[in-house]
């Protein structure tokens, strides 16, 4: 599942992040870089998908709401 899931996800990005915590993980990772999907299986995986519509931050980053008030901030921090 994660050779799978790690190639499926390699297919749609350059660079995906990927939380390794422990060397199976790791493993995983090394495989899924070998591991080529063909578009008929990228699709099975993709069709139970249902787009939905963003909330909270995500929704907020957006060009068109640059000059709203945001509910997220940096705090005291100087950036």
């Amino acid at each position: 599942m994660t050779e799978v899931s790690l190639a499926w996800l390699i297919s749609k990005t350059s660079s995906p992040v990927v939380g390794a915590t422990k060397l199976h993980h790791i493993e995983g990772a090394a495989k899924a870089v070998e591991l080529e999907l063909s578009e008929e299986e990228k699709n099975y995986l993709e069709e139970p998908y249902v787009p939905h519509a963003l909330a909270g931050v995500m929704a907020q980053n957006k060009p068109a709401n640059k000059d709203d008030k945001h509910v997220w901030g940096t705090g005291s921090q100087k950036i």
